[in-house]
């Protein structure tokens, strides 16, 4: 097994896809992790804006949390209906690009794209904070823990789907049993001790207020908090990745998910005023997150502890899977519509779109890069995005709902209509209130993203406009093309290009560039080892050309000569035929010269229609 079978497994055939297919089990860690791991960081996002509060702002965060429930109940029911309308996957997208039109599906489609590249840099940078927090002395390495994390991250999506799902399945349902366990210990204890327990480990001594409770202040704490909603959309992106009936599965996996992540939602905002717990300062020192000192506060740091530690870690960082998991998909969406390189639309050796795992990897690495591995500087970049793919898809369901009617339409469309209205006005507030912040960002990128797409669009119509055609193919005119061969020296290479010159055409013109002792032997043996044999075999001659060059340019002449003799020959044809040197060790190209590579680029891109290059190579042995 080479070392590329060992890394990503062997390649799959085209007709195994239908057994790389999932069901729920493996369809939680898949395209659940963000949204569930989203109970890590939300409330968290929501308890830092608070922390000028002191203790009171703690109080703040139930009714926050009720509210984010209760919209977050109203896009569930809304993505069921779009998961029965488009059981082919019916991403934001797909629904908005349908029902609304092309500019509504390219600001679905940005808006997605950006969201999914946060994701995972959120939710990598999530982790390492977890791990900060219960391992202070880490917190000098954030960035090259976020890094490493990443790399892992995109090595297993490249691995395909079933093994993706396999290897997130125990790392996902442990943390779902501590978080659960949790919860379900704090209120046992909360119970028993008269709704006042004692903390088993105290949390660290709240700050002095140092502000007052404003609308403002409200606003953006719960546009914080709406984080937790991210990744919501993603298991209806990925219907077809279940197995039939797809629709059945992916409803049944989203209920779940959403299930579990409204009662950790739910029970940490209950929790967390309980234990007197408020966030602290990420970028101060002792810095712990808010699921660590609920954890300590509860039941201690005992094996409980750690092990619920290292879930939330693990979770974190792979909840970046939901990213990888979407992100390619719609891209290949996308690339389908020719908005994005149609090399988004093929599958690699494991059946995913690799092309879009390794765009969203570089492009998340740059992030994480550019913010330290910071979540606290990534979140108020978050959930813009989300959001407004959230309003545009449940706003096109209503549109498809009134085009195709059918039984249950009406209630359809009322969740529908019901989700686009809750959604829009939470993008707004959620807009608004992190502009300042560093959702500008999002919104410059957004119509640059939508440039860029029109742009890939327009040069994939004006390059079908020049190239397509309904004639049949020409027949008159044809003739030999003019070969130019260019050599430095007599040896097998060049006999073997001389050999396979003849095969092309009769008008050769062998190419040597003036250089001292090299050129005066080869043209004294010119006419023994080329001309006397082709005498003999009656073939044409080849013309050895030496070319002047005082500057000692070797491949500017060669391309020159090729550009007149096109401009001389305006009815022919000319290949350059080059000779090339394989080598059996890559580094051994070291050795040599890369002139072969300069003269295929400038002739390529020199704008010629007459000129073909064509490579020779001859396989060396040792």
């Amino acid at each position: 097994m080479n070392i590329v079978d060992m890394l990503f497994g062997r390649p799959l055939a085209t007709e195994e896809e239908k057994a790389e297919r999932i069901g729920p089990i493996k369809g939680i860690p898949i395209f659940g992790l963000d949204a569930l791991s989203s109970a890590a960081y939300g409330p968290e996002a929501a308890l830092t804006l608070l922390i000028p509060l002191g203790m009171a702002g703690a109080a703040y965060v139930w009714p926050i949390t009720i509210g984010i429930v209760i919209l977050l109940g109203i896009v569930y029911f809304s993505y069921r209906q779009t998961i029965s309308a488009y059981p082919q996957g019916g991403g934001s997208y797909t629904v908005a690009s349908e029902n609304l039109g092309e500019s509504a599906g390219l600001l679905a489609a940005a808006a997605l794209m950006i969201d999914y590249v946060l994701t995972a840099a959120v939710g990598i940078s999530a982790g390492v904070g977890a791990l900060v927090s219960a391992v202070p002395s880490l917190e000098s390495k954030t960035l090259w823990l976020c890094l490493g994390i990443l790399f892992i991250i995109t090595i297993v999506n490249l691995r395909g789907v079933q093994e993706t799902g396999g290897v997130f399945l125990l790392p996902t349902y442990i943390f779902i049993a501590c978080l659960l366990g949790l919860i379900a210990v704090g209120l046992v204890k909360t119970l028993a001790a008269g709704g006042h327990p004692v903390p088993v480990v105290m949390p660290p001594k709240l700050t002095a207020v140092t502000g007052t409770v404003g609308l403002w202040l409200l606003l953006r704490t719960f546009s914080s908090g709406c984080t937790a909603m991210t990744g919501v959309e993603a298991v209806s992106n990925g219907v077809m990745a279940f197995r039939d009936p797809t629709d059945k599965w992916a409803k049944r996996t989203l209920t779940i998910i959403i299930g579990i992540l409204m009662v950790m939602l739910v029970g940490i905002a209950y929790l967390v005023p309980t234990y007197g717990i408020a966030a602290t300062d990420p970028g101060a020192a002792g810095y712990q997150s808010v699921l660590s000192m609920l954890l300590a506060a509860v039941t201690g740091r005992g094996w409980f502890y750690w092990v619920s530690i290292a879930s939330i870690l693990i979770v974190l960082s792979l909840s970046a899977n939901t990213a990888f998991a979407d992100f390619p998909r719609l891209a290949r969406a996308i690339a389908q519509n020719g908005y994005l390189p149609f090399a988004f639309v093929t599958r690699g050796r494991r059946l995913v779109f690799a092309q879009g795992v390794y765009a969203l990897a570089i492009l998340t690495g740059a992030l994480l890069i550019i913010f330290g591995g910071v979540t606290d500087r990534l979140i108020p970049l978050y959930a813009v995005g989300a959001f407004l793919a959230f309003t545009l898809s449940q706003a096109g369901m209503v549109v498809h709902w009134r085009k195709h009617g059918g039984p249950g339409s009406g209630r359809s469309m009322l969740f529908n209509g019901l989700g686009a209205l809750a959604t829009g006005i939470t993008t707004a507030v959620v807009l608004v209130a992190k502009f300042v912040d560093g959702a500008w960002i999002t919104v410059l990128l957004i119509p640059g993203l939508i440039l860029m797409m029109r742009g890939v669009k327009r040069h994939y119509t004006l390059v079908g406009e020049e190239i397509n055609t309904n004639r049949p193919v020409e027949t008159e005119n044809l003739s030999e093309p003019i070969v130019l061969l260019p050599l430095d020296r007599w040896s097998l290479v060049a006999d073997k290009a001389v050999r396979y010159a003849w095969t092309l055409s009769k008008d050769i013109h062998v190419l040597h560039v003036h250089f001292g002792e090299e050129t005066h032997s080869l043209c004294r043996i010119w006419p023994e080892m080329v001309e006397k044999p082709a005498r003999a075999a009656g073939l044409p001659l080849p013309k050895l050309v030496v070319l002047d060059s005082p500057y000692r340019f070797i491949v500017k002449p060669i391309v020159n000569y090729a550009m007149e003799l096109q401009a001389a020959n305006p009815g022919r044809n000319i290949t350059m035929l080059i000779p090339e040197l394989v080598e059996s060790h890559w580094w051994h190209y070291l050795l040599h010269n890369n002139r072969p590579e300069a003269i295929r680029a400038l002739l390529l891109f020199g704008g010629n229609q007459r000129i073909t290059v064509a490579s020779l190579p001859y396989h060396l042995k040792a």
